[in-house]
């Protein structure tokens, strides 16, 4: 029940209640204020009368009667000392029996006054007598006949019945009223502020506790938002993929990552975003709730089906909401993702589950070169252990003439050479990958090493028709003198031995924008653009037969791009098949 309409009907019941005690007070009170005004009026009658009865006797009570006086409202009755009625304004005074034994009569005989009370029980009246003793010994006695109080009360009935509803119709308003004043600050009073405007005497302890609460729950609002804002700022920098879903497959919470890795468009998200939000909103009612649930992280509810309907990705969603963890790849454009994910259970049995996308493409891309180095690697060791193995079988039988014996090991210490070189290539590539250079890094002048490497490399340019020059002028970088030295060589060397006859190849150092600059600049066959992505991955050959002729492990590049990751510079490559090559150092 409310508590306005219990208030109402309190009001109302103690209101009739007091109407109706007043009322029944006020009727008794009444009749017994009549009673007392009929018992005054009968004894000073019966004091005028014992007055006139001791002067004139019999004739007073005559001359009542010829006045007509004996017809009085009262009845007056003269009695004997022997209780014989002597007269009676009501009757015939011989009609009448004795009277002697009445109380009231044997009362005043005896003590000079006598009074009683006698009520009819058919016509619901009392009658009120009262007796005094004459100076003869005879009594006069004046009765005096009146409704009962019970009569009285049940003759007043039908105006306490209107003056009821009068009253009835005039507490219900007045109910009503002062319901609502009372009930009125207890409407207005605001949860957030309960002390503002008027607060009842009674109401302090609801006060102060629903003040308590309220601080609790903003304490607790502010640890949730903290919470969730760590939580939105943690996803939403992931670059894994991160989705939430309930045990229908609906989308709770996704991160941009998410969309991102699955190739959904920024507008299509939007569209997720908008219709999650619609239906969110017809789901509770108010859009403010939904937007306040939306602060703390992309919130939806499509099927996550929507965002890939690859059989592998419903697999795994499928089986995590069976309760099993499971992983797939997925393959989406020229991308490779792996999709794992996990059941979760909530305390009231509820299921869903948790799928996170990884990127793994540079992960498998890495895997396919290590296992592509790995072969090439073991070919290339293969090639000069083979010779070597051969030759030296050979001589080992007896089968080289002493005069060819010289050739024979010319061609084991080339082939040992070459196998040293690749070993030394393999392990400075190593060192590089994993940082372990034990030199240190100190101020080098780039010009003076690229001239060093240029004089060495003379004769070799001389013998292949190619004019090697150097240009610029001093600059230092902070650097290894080996690795530089190293990238600078294979740099010459490469343009040197892929170069045209009476071709030229330029070195130049210089410094632009504060930046060191190594440039090697041939005019030799280039490099196809479809090779130019893959040409410093290790052992990588554009025209393999020509590479085997002119020599060289495979490898020249890659330590160049590993040694300028090593020293925090970038590696710019400009070539055009038949044109030439370009290739530039930036520190």
């Amino acid at each position: 029940m409310k508590i306005k309409r219990k208030i109402y009907w309190n009001l109302c019941l103690v209101a009739l209640l007091a109407m109706a005690v007043s009322a029944l007070i006020t009727a008794l009170l009444l009749c017994q204020d009549l009673q007392t005004q009929m018992r005054q009026s009968v004894m000073t009658e019966v004091r005028y009368l014992e007055s006139a009865m001791d002067v004139s006797g019999e004739e007073y009570l005559a001359h009542l009667k010829s006045r007509g006086d004996g017809n009085s409202v009262n009845r007056i009755t003269w009695v004997s000392p022997d209780g014989a009625v002597l007269y009676d304004s009501f009757a015939d005074s011989e009609s009448l029996e004795n009277h002697k034994d009445r109380p009231e009569i044997a009362a005043a005989l005896k003590n000079g006054r006598g009074e009683s009370v006698r009520t009819s029980r058919t016509l619901a009246e009392q009658t009120y007598y009262y007796v005094a003793r004459l100076d003869d010994g005879s009594v006069i006695r004046v009765a005096s006949t009146t409704k009962s109080a019970l009569a009285t009360v049940v003759h007043t009935i039908p105006v306490m019945i209107a003056m009821g509803i009068l009253i009835v119709v005039g507490v219900l308003i007045l109910a009503e009223f002062q319901t609502k004043r009372i009930v009125a600050p207890i409407n207005e009073m605001d949860p957030d502020d309960p002390k503002a405007g008027e607060v009842y005497d009674e109401l302090a302890p609801l006060v102060r506790r629903l003040e308590k609460q309220n601080e609790t729950i903003r304490q607790q609002m502010e640890t949730l938002r903290e919470k969730q804002e760590e939580f939105t700022t943690i996803t939403e920098n992931m670059r894994e993929g991160f989705i939430v879903v309930d045990s229908r497959g609906d989308v709770m919470s996704y991160n941009k990552s998410a969309l991102k890795l699955l190739g959904i468009p920024v507008e299509q998200a939007d569209g997720y975003g908008q219709a999650g939000n619609a239906r969110a909103g017809l789901q509770t009612g108010t859009a403010e709730t939904h937007g306040h649930a939306a602060d703390t992280g992309h919130q939806a509810n499509f099927n996550i089906i929507s965002l890939n309907r690859s059989e592998n990705f419903r697999q795994v969603v499928d089986g995590a909401l069976k309760g099993t963890h499971c992983e797939q790849m997925l393959d989406v454009g020229n991308r490779h993702y792996q999709i794992i994910a996990n059941p979760v259970a909530e305390s009231n049995g509820r299921s869903g589950a948790v799928v996170v996308i990884l990127d793994v493409t540079e992960q498998q891309s890495r895997e396919e070169l290590r296992r592509e180095f790995t072969a090439n690697v073991s070919h290339e060791l293969k090639t000069p252990l083979t010779s070597i193995s051969g030759y030296a079988e050979i001589m080992m039988n007896g089968l080289v003439q002493p005069t060819d014996m010289g050739r024979f090991s010319g061609k084991i210490y080339q082939e040992a050479q070459r196998l040293i070189t690749l070993v030394g290539d393999i392990i400075r590539l190593s060192q590089l990958d994993e940082e372990k250079v034990q030199m240190e890094k100190r101020p080098v002048d780039l010009h003076m090493l690229a001239s060093d490497v240029v004089k060495r490399l003379q004769d070799v340019a001389r013998k292949n028709q190619i004019t090697l020059m150097l240009t610029g002028k001093p600059t230092v970088v902070n650097g290894n003198p080996q690795i530089l030295d190293e990238m600078i060589y294979n740099l010459c060397d490469n343009a040197i031995k892929y170069n045209k006859p009476f071709g030229e190849v330029e070195v130049n150092v210089v410094t632009v924008k504060d930046h060191p600059v190594l440039t090697v600049e041939d005019d030799g066959i280039g490099i196809p653009i479809d090779d130019q992505e893959r040409i410093f991955e290790r052992f990588y050959r554009v025209d393999k037969s020509h590479s085997r002729q002119i020599g060289g492990t495979g490898l020249g590049l890659s330590i160049v791009k590993h040694g300028a990751i090593y020293h925090k510079a970038k590696v710019e490559l400009k070539s055009a098949l038949g044109e030439g090559t370009t290739v530039r150092i930036v520190f």
